[in-house]
């Protein structure tokens, strides 16, 4: 014997409409206002997560404070430095991580082996095992004169130190090279040419008469490099004094300032440039 259904009438649109009388309405309010709060939380958290993630490892924002890399990077330039782009500790996931070597020409930002480990960007010249010499301001690698188009110099500025280098003898680094890299520089030369050790470079200005670089101080360490300056995002008119320590008040009103005149002090051809 077949079983029978009987259809039910479809309630009213108004009866729909209707609460059910059994279930409260307020408790559903405050529900719903937690679950917006907590995803708001949550949100926050994963930016900032990926905000930390993305300062550590990838990219990270510096500011220009001095003129030694002038006319590729002035004063009061602010850089975004690609963290990520350089070859990595030689663990098993670096073959597929998109890491290169350091090259020569590459601006570099690295932490400063003396002085409380300042940051300090300057160009690769030379790579480890090769031999260097500076005569008469050309600076020559393995033997041949290289071709920086990148650098400049002033005609006014006499450093025989610098433009002569390594030095013949010890007297010439009296009152001119760091101690400590007097008292090691010799150690790394031959024949008349300084040779760079394995996992270290030597790092020049492009402003090669006002530059305190690995002439003066020596060679830059593989594991105290950074990165690489890859853009700069912002740039405003600035002298080495605004970037000199100054106590909180001076720096409130040196932001002050800055904000004050920001639009005429911006140096708006140099937004968005890449750095090379």
């Amino acid at each position: 014997m077949a079983s029978e259904t009987t259809a039910l009438p479809a309630p009213s649109p108004e009866a729909a409409a209707l609460p059910d009388p059994g279930m409260p309405v307020a408790p559903q309010k405050i529900l719903r206002s937690r679950s917006g709060l907590a995803e708001f939380l949550e949100m926050l958290l994963v930016t900032m997560l990926l905000a930390l993630f993305g300062t550590t490892f990838i990219v990270q924002a510096f500011k220009i404070p001095s003129g030694s890399m002038e006319p590729t990077l002035l004063i009061g330039d602010h850089v975004f430095v690609n963290k990520f782009i350089f070859e990595g500790t030689g663990a098993w996931y670096d073959k597929f991580l998109p890491y290169r070597d350091i090259r020569r020409g590459d601006i570099i930002v690295f932490k400063f082996p003396f002085d409380d480990h300042p940051h300090y960007v300057k160009r690769v010249i030379g790579l480890p095992g090769e031999r260097l010499r500076i005569v008469n301001g050309g600076v020559y690698v393995n033997g041949e004169l290289l071709r920086e188009p990148y650098a400049v110099r002033d005609p006014a500025y006499q450093d025989p130190y610098g433009d002569n280098f390594p030095p013949a003898n010890r007297a010439a680094l009296e009152f001119v090279a760091r101690r400590e890299w007097a008292d090691q520089l010799f150690d790394y030369v031959h024949n008349g040419e300084l040779v760079v050790p394995p996992n270290h470079y030597f790092a020049m200005g492009d402003n090669r008469d006002h530059s305190a670089d690995s002439r003066y101080w020596g060679f830059v360490d593989r594991d105290a490099i950074m990165g690489k300056p890859v853009l700069i995002y912002w740039s405003v008119r600035a002298t080495s004094n605004d970037y000199r320590t100054r106590d909180a008040s001076s720096a409130l009103r040196g932001i002050g300032q800055t904000l004050l005149h920001l639009r005429a002090q911006t140096r708006w051809n140099r937004m968005l440039r890449e750095v090379h």
